[in-house]
């Protein structure tokens, strides 16, 4: 056999198979022999093309070997060094871990070890894309694979999942159209479905396709797709793909109109038929939606707890996450940073239901990605830039810039940026991030972009971007922002004294705030009253308004909102104050001094020294109309050393309020 050809090694196993059959075998299947010879013929069986032919050089190897000794051994030909010798091959080839340079140079893999290889590199790009094969070497490998198998399906779709990675919508969408092909040419769905696997494979096609396109925001593409998948599937009666297709038309619709009514027909159906994963996620979109409506945070947080349900008796894990991170998020917008800082603890701190590999990442998904974004920025608005910067670190390593949840933390990464350039009174490298923010959020951009020039005092300018802006938001139905955009506006006017102008456009902001239960944005709104009144000469009002709104501030405010609600109250009481007997104006002066002792140390913590000239102005104004000479000097000299750093603000003092 050694002396022959390959042909001659596949014939004698053909032969050792037949010693089994007849009426008198040669060699009885459940014998020691039998046993041995069934054990080797299965494992020759296993190997593919190319370790057979591994096999036959090193029998031809060992046989030349033996000829030159001339003292062969015939105990050394035993088949059980051959099956040794094929069994330490499959095991270093099939068992051991698949390096990027063993799967190069190794060629075709058997069936077994490419099954082992797509699963594995799948269950990293879910659960760990760090650990997976690069975009590159990923696509290189499965090119390999399909050079040798074109009809493996599951190659075509892991093809697919890797060109999503990169945002490749040409070669995305040609190995998804390669994956539903395959089935239907080999079988698989006929195989396990009957007659109805052709047709399931055509609609759940057409249903994957429709994903795709929205996912890219092809949204008349991804509506012809969905619309021939629900006509395939209303043709078979398949109510499963059909409440598929009724989540994706509600997507598609929400990008036109507010289509609860879809939504809630779809959460209905699927707990009808048995779909908690689908009935879930309807939840939690409706969920979001009635959130961005303005619903009480009670009534949301009651229908998550319903859909927890749903999770926990199903061990649905992913969607634990997603329903923890949905709560975070939805006290972000409310304001109530609090909870949103307890939600993300709760999520960073689970252990994954799901079983992982050693020295995989548990739990790299979009959810995680979310509520370290939160965390990092909670971090910053609180002072803590260091714990920031390295939750910031941690999201870096986990997630990759090429991965594909990457720009959620470059956005938040611009955005802090942002605000400590501004903080700091470096407007150039404010303005010089502005347009990394709107490559990732053009909404974000175009609100920064008039910050900056508001800070310029470029008033002309920045009015007529926040307009277009207002007009956008508006339009988007964007409320969050178009409360923010309404309150800079109000800024504008107050800089360019026009103060009654102003309170018409904060009161629209204060109406929407409440409408929709932003009550954070409402306490900013009415602190932003209250400052227009001092403006007005109504302190005594504004102090009475201030007291409704600064608690929510303080418990729940960034650290540079604290402080201005601090300074805001010391203006007011040293304004009220002018009409007081003398003891009673000299208490209410001193009680300003504090507040603006602990405005300064809020504004010191996040290093806004614009915010912390005015403070030491404003004090040493006091220490001198209090006879405190010592004080007056000391808030005088830190005075003059912060305005000979920074350049003068161009308004009055009284003027501004942030």
């Amino acid at each position: 056999m050694a002396e022959g050809e390959l042909k001659d090694m596949e014939q004698f196993f053909d032969d050792l198979s037949d010693s089994f059959t007849g009426t008198e075998p040669e060699v009885h299947k459940t014998s020691v022999v039998g046993l041995f010879l069934r054990h080797m013929i299965l494992a020759y069986n296993k190997l593919s093309f190319s370790q057979v032919y591994k096999l036959y050089t090193a029998l031809q190897q060992y046989f030349q070997n033996g000829e030159k000794k001339n003292g062969v051994d015939e105990s050394d030909m035993e088949l059980t060094n051959t099956e040794e010798l094929e069994g330490r091959m499959e095991k270093e080839e099939l068992d051991g871990p698949l390096r990027e340079e063993e799967i190069s140079c190794g060629g075709p893999l058997s069936q077994k070890q490419a099954e082992y290889f797509l699963s594995q590199q799948a269950s990293l790009l879910k659960n760990d894309e760090t650990k997976a094969l690069t975009p590159a070497s990923l696509q290189k490998e499965l090119n390999n694979l399909l050079k040798f198998n074109p009809d493996f399906a599951e190659a075509h779709y892991l093809s697919y999942l890797n060109s999503l990675r990169v945002q490749d919508v040409f070669s995305s969408t040609h190995s998804l159209l390669h994956y539903f092909d395959r089935l239907i040419l080999t079988g698989a769905e006929s195989k396990s479905n009957g007659d109805e696997g052709y047709g399931r494979s055509l609609r759940y096609a057409a249903l994957n396709l429709a994903a795709l396109h929205c996912r890219f925001g092809h949204y008349q593409q991804a509506e012809l797709a969905l619309q021939e998948a629900i006509r395939i599937a209303q043709e078979s009666n398949d109510h499963v793909c059909l409440q598929h297709c009724l989540s994706w038309l509600y997507i598609l619709e929400q990008k036109i109109f507010d289509s609860c009514v879809l939504l809630e027909h779809s959460v209905n159906k699927s707990l009808h038929f048995g779909l908690p994963y689908l009935a879930s996620l309807g939840i939690q979109s409706l969920v979001q939606q009635r959130a961005f409506a303005g619903k009480a945070a009670n009534k949301l947080m009651d229908a998550l707890k319903d859909s927890d349900l749903l999770h926990w008796k199903h061990s649905l894990s992913e969607l634990i996450d997603i329903s923890i991170a949905q709560k975070t998020a939805i006290w972000r917008l409310y304001g109530r940073s609090t909870m949103a800082l307890q939600q993300a603890q709760t999520l960073l701190s689970m252990n994954s239901l799901e079983a992982v590999n050693v020295g995989v990442q548990q739990n790299n998904t979009e959810s995680f990605a979310v509520v370290l974004c939160h965390l990092a920025e909670l971090h910053a608005e609180q002072g803590y830039f260091a714990a920031a910067s390295e939750i910031l670190k941690h999201l870096k390593e986990r997630f990759p810039p090429n991965s594909q949840h990457a720009q959620l933390w470059m956005l938040f990464d611009q955005k802090i940026q942002f605000e400590r350039a501004m903080n700091d009174g470096r407007y150039h490298i404010a303005d010089s991030l502005v347009a990394g923010i709107t490559a990732l959020n053009s909404i974000e951009g175009v609100y920064r972009k008039a910050i900056v020039l508001k800070a310029q005092n470029q008033m002309s300018e920045a009015h007529k971007l926040l307009q277009k802006l207002l007009i956008h938001c508006q339009k988007i139905k964007n409320t969050e922002m178009v409360i923010s955009v309404l309150l800079s506006i109000a800024e504008l006017y107050w800089r360019s004294s026009c103060h009654t102008i102003a309170l018409p456009v904060l009161l629209q902001a204060l109406a929407l705030s409440r409408e929709y239960s932003l009550q954070y944005l409402a306490s900013e709104t009415v602190l932003n009253l209250a400052f227009s009144q001092l403006i007005l000469g109504i302190p005594e009002q504004a102090l009475n308004i201030l007291h409704m709104a600064i608690e929510p501030v303080l418990a729940h405010g960034a650290v540079l909102d604290k402080g201005c609600a601090m300074f805001l109250v010391a203006k007011c009481q040293v304004a009220s104050a002018a009409s007081y007997a003398p003891q009673k104006k000299i208490e209410a002066l001193e009680s300003a001094v504090l507040n603006l002792n602990e405005a300064k140390s809020y504004f010191a913590k996040v290093d806004c020294k614009e915010q912390l000239r005015d403070v030491l102005y404003f004090q040493a104004r006091l220490f001198h109309t209090l006879g405190k000479t010592q004080e007056r000097n000391k808030c005088a000299m830190l005075f003059r050393q912060l305005h000979q750093e920074l350049p003068a603000h161009g308004v009055p003092l009284i003027n501004a309020f942030k």
